[in-house]
C-alpha cells in the first residue's frame, strides 16, 4: 500500500500529541525534531496561541490544528531531555533575536573589494568549515570585509567583538535569572553552530586568556556546552573568522593596549592567516568617493587629496618617522564630518583631535600643502 504525503507540520503535530502532554518545552520540541529528522517548527514556536509561558508551549491547542496521522514510528520516551539539570523551577531556553532575525548582512554599497576579499568570499561561498585569522592596523576593514563577503554570499553572519571580560558563558552560553525561574540563553558562537552561520570574533585579541573553550570550536568538531550537558553539533556551513590588530604576539609598541598573546596551540588552529594592508591609493580614492557622494558632497579633487594625505602619513609611519596613522576608517569620519559641516579643513581638525597637539598640527600642516603648495608649513616634519 502506498505512503500518504506527510507534511512536516502534521508529522509534527502527531507526535506531539503522541507525547501524552498537555505542555512541552524548547527542549523537548527539539528533541522530537532530532529524533524523527524534522525541521524546527518555528510556526508553532512564534504562535502566540501555542506559548503557555517562556519556553513552554500548549500541545493541547494543537487538537484542533489538522488533522493528524498514523505514523509507525513512535516518539522515543523523552529521558534524554528530563536529565537536564534543573535548577529550583525547570529550565527552558530563551530564544534571543539571533534566533528569530534575518542574520544575512545587507550590501553596504559604498564598499569597493581589496586585499583578500576573493578568497574570503571564496571560503564563505564553499560552506566549509575553514577557520582563518586576519590580521592588520586599526581601521583597514578587517571584519567589513567579512561582513560583506557574507552580504554578497547570502550567508548568515554572526559577530561578536572581544573584550578582556568576555568569557566561555558569554560565548557558548549561560543561565539566566527571567521571572524567578532559570533559563537558557544560547551564546553567538552557540547560535552561530546551529544556525550555520559565519561566525566573526572581532578584535581576538582583546579576549581573557581562558579561550581555550574555542579550541574544540575551531576544529569543526562537535563541543559539548558543560554547563548544559549538551553536545552541539555544527550545522553545514558554519565557520570561524577572526580579526585582530596583532598576530596574537601581542602588542611591542603599546598601540593595542590590552590585547593578550595567544596560545599557540589555539592560532595554530587557524588554516590560514592574511595580513590585511589598507586599500592602494587607486582603491581607496573610490572608497572616498562614494562615501562623499553619500553625504551629498561630491568632490572628487577632495577625495584625491585625501588619500594622497593619509598615503604620506603611512608611508612616514612605516619609515618610523611618526607614532600615529590616518586609517581609512578615519578618511571616512572626515567624509561624513565633512557631510554635516561643509568645512573641509574644519572637518579634518574635528577628526585629528584625538591625537597629540603636535601630531594634530604637523597633519594639518601637511594637508594645506596638498590643498595650497605655496603655503610654508608651520611644522614640517613630514618634508621631504
Amino acid at each position: 500500500m502506498r505512503t500518504p504525503n506527510i507534511t512536516s507540520r502534521q508529522k509534527f503535530i502527531t507526535l506531539a500529541l503522541s507525547t501524552g502532554k498537555n505542555t512541552l518545552t524548547r527542549q523537548e520540541i527539539k528533541f522530537i525534531c532530532d529524533e524523527n529528522k524534522l525541521g524546527y517548527p518555528q510556526w508553532f514556536l512564534n504562535d502566540t496561541a501555542y506559548r503557555k509561558s517562556r519556553g513552554v508551549y500548549s500541545v493541547s491547542n494543537l487538537q484542533n490544528t489538522s488533522q493528524t496521522v498514523n505514523l509507525s514510528a513512535q516518539v522515543i520516551p523523552m529521558k534524554k531531555v528530563e536529565s537536564e539539570p534543573i535548577i529550583k523551577n525547570k529550565i527552558s531556553n530563551i530564544t534571543t533575536d539571533l534566533e528569530i532575525g534575518d542574520l544575512i548582512p545587507k550590501v553596504y554599497k559604498n564598499y569597493v573589494p581589496f586585499g583578500n576579499f576573493e578568497d574570503l568570499l571564496s571560503v564563505v561561498q564553499s560552506k566549509q568549515f575553514f577557520p582563518i585569522f586576519i590580521t592588520g592596523q586599526s581601521g583597514n576593514g578587517k571584519t567589513m570585509s567579512v561582513e560583506q563577503a557574507c552580504a554578497k554570499a547570502q550567508r548568515k553572519f554572526v559577530c561578536v567583538s572581544m573584550t578582556p571580560e568576555t568569557d566561555e558563558g558569554d560565548l557558548l552560553g549561560n543561565y539566566v535569572l527571567i521571572n524567578g525561574q532559570m533559563e537558557w540563553r544560547d551564546g553567538p558562537v552557540t547560535t552561530a553552530a546551529r544556525q550555520g552561520a559565519v561566525l566573526c570574533i572581532d578584535e581576538i585579541d582583546y579576549g581573557a586568556q581562558n579561550l581555550s573553550c574555542l579550541q574544540r570550536i575551531l576544529e569543526g568538531k562537535p563541543f559539548l556546552l558543560k554547563k548544559k550537558g549538551e553536545l552541539i553539533y555544527p550545522e553545514n556551513g558554519f565557520t570561524v573568522v577572526a580579526t585582530a590588530n596583532t598576530k596574537g604576539k601581542g602588542s611591542e609598541d603599546g598601540r593595542y593596549m590590552f590585547t593578550n598573546v595567544l596560545n599557540e596551540a589555539f592560532l595554530e588552529r587557524f588554516l590560514n592567516t592574511y595580513e590585511q594592508e589598507f586599500p592602494p591609493v587607486a582603491i581607496e580614492k573610490r572608497i572616498i568617493k562614494k562615501e562623499l557622494t553619500s553625504v551629498g558632497r561630491t568632490d572628487d579633487s577632495f577625495a584625491d587629496k585625501l588619500v594622497v594625505w593619509a598615503d604620506v602619513i603611512r608611508k612616514t609611519f612605516l619609515e618610523g618617522g611618526i607614532d600615529e596613522i590616518i586609517s581609512t576608517r578615519r578618511l571616512v569620519h572626515i567624509c561624513k564630518t565633512y557631510g554635516v559641516y561643509g568645512d573641509k579643513m574644519k572637518s579634518i581638525s574635528l577628526c585629528l583631535n584625538r591625537f597629540d597637539m603636535d601630531t594634530k598640527l604637523s597633519f594639518l600642516d601637511l594637508y594645506s600643502k596638498l590643498e595650497n603648495p605655496t603655503v610654508e608649513p608651520i611644522m614640517p616634519i613630514m618634508q621631504e
